[in-house]
């Protein structure tokens, strides 16, 4: 089986080589590749892998029995398997589904104490019990986040190296249109991406194969594990609501008006009795909440209206595992991504900014028809960020640029199917390009 080469395996090489690392916490959905890239970290890095999965292997709860300092913990996991060796500077502690004994957490305090073995925690739908995580290590971890693959993971995958994306970025930065060559190569490999998503799983299949074949299946799948994660962690009620929410979100994608309304999603159903189930879904890793910005200004963060809002899944390969079946026959045969009114382009470019490390926030005023479907900041400026299934005119985009009440907007991205270019003070981009957003934005000054 091949390895997808991940973001991660040099975030762990560096976690390792700080000689103050803490225990580190990483977090992410099911099936976006935790315990793969942690374990093939540890076996290329440490001598002895003492591996405990609390699912495969619930006996290990009974670890902690004894109180939670290394001593006792690393005493008890050697009396269960006296094959697990502890050698000191030379072990890694690997605690995976985390979500079914969040305990074990308390511990990490004493093993940062300790300092004899180096401890990694992993485990999917972390964020619903990660207050009770936090409150027991607090100041004695480090987190990360593991998303799905992103586009330039996608491009490792299909054997493209940095140089390439350099090469992307360096077009961007000098506002150089991409020859048809590569407009056309990476575009095809970026409608691939779009449709397969970024599960390792699901990647791999394609990779393997070079063929679509079996890929929905997998999707459909994933869709199945979702659902059934909901039945299985969500408590009452709430599993109902959360799995009515889920449903709707590529139906109100759908519509031009892609607002999140959850009077469509049950009878008599308000904002204040579903707030909580939105949040779950957020805190699985499962979607990215974009919020309305009260009035596009700096700072974006307090500056929306919570109840106004639209909803994207993190990774767009589920949103394109709930089409129907005739649309799903048009995307895999002629790659027509217009099937679902934009709102594919919409979602990638959404999972994209979130990849970044960007929160999502929209901005639509009241009685007009003025819309932004995104924005990004620089130090100094905010920026409007339009995404566009065809390469029609940002109206919208320019009437802000233009609209001396804007004052922290001098400039706006649009992201399109077309190629590199700039007019009106508006910077337009291909949809490939999006990733690339923070890294560029980084160096111009606007």
């Amino acid at each position: 089986m091949i390895y997808l080469k991940r973001k991660i395996d040099q975030y762990l090489l560096e976690w390792k080589k700080n000689p103050n690392h803490n225990p580190l916490i990483v977090k992410g959905p099911r099936q976006v590749g935790k315990t793969e890239s942690i374990l093939r970290f540890a076996n290329d890095n440490y001598e002895s892998v003492i591996y405990i999965n609390f699912v495969e292997d619930p006996k290990y709860k009974l670890i902690c029995e004894d109180g939670y300092k290394t001593e006792n913990i690393i005493k008890n996991i050697s009396r269960m398997d006296p094959a697990k060796h502890f050698l000191k500077g030379k072990t890694l502690i690997f605690f995976d589904e985390l979500q079914e004994f969040p305990e074990i957490a308390t511990s990490l305090k004493f093993f940062k104490i300790d300092g004899r073995y180096d401890v990694i925690c992993s485990g999917s739908l972390l964020g619903i019990s990660y207050r009770r995580i936090e409150n027991n290590s607090v100041g004695y971890k480090t987190d990360y986040e593991l998303f799905s693959l992103d586009f330039e993971e996608f491009l490792w995958a299909k054997g493209y190296d940095n140089v390439t994306v350099e090469e992307m970025l360096s077009h961007m930065k000098t506002v150089t249109p991409f020859s048809q060559v590569e407009m056309s190569v990476y575009s095809e490999l970026f409608l691939d991406y779009c449709i397969l998503g970024g599960m390792p799983a699901v990647v791999r299949e394609y990779i393997e194969n070079g063929t679509f074949e079996r890929t929905l299946e997998m999707q459909r799948q994933l869709i199945e594990d979702y659902k059934e994660d909901i039945r299985k962690y969500a408590e009452g009620v709430d599993q109902t609501r959360i799995l009515n929410i889920f449903n709707q979100i590529p139906i109100q994608l759908a519509r031009d008006n892609k607002k999140f309304q959850i009077s469509k999603v049950a009878k008599g159903a308000r904002f204040k009795d579903y707030r909580g189930c939105i949040e779950w879904l957020g805190s699985a890793g499962v979607i990215s909440t974009c919020y309305c910005l009260n009035y596009p200004e700096l700072p974006l963060k307090g500056n929306y209206d919570e109840s106004k809002y639209k909803i994207y899944f993190r990774d767009t390969g589920l949103l394109v595992a709930m089409l129907d079946d005739e649309a799903q026959e048009d995307l895999r045969a002629n790659k027509n991504l217009g099937v679902y009114k934009g709102a594919l382009y919409e979602n990638i470019v959404g999972e994209a900014l979130v990849k970044c490390g960007y929160s999502l926030y929209y901005y639509k005023r009241e009685n007009s028809t003025l819309e932004e479907d995104f924005f990004v900041r620089t130090k100094k400026s905010l920026l409007p960020v339009e995404v566009k299934a065809t390469n029609r005119t940002a109206k919208s985009l320019r009437t802000m640029i233009k609209n001396q009440n804007y004052s922290d907007i001098q400039y706006g991205l649009k992201l399109t199917a077309g190629n590199i270019g700039f007019a009106e003070n508006v910077y337009t981009f291909p949809y490939f390009c999006a990733f690339l957003l923070r890294r560029y934005l980084a160096d111009v000054v606007y």
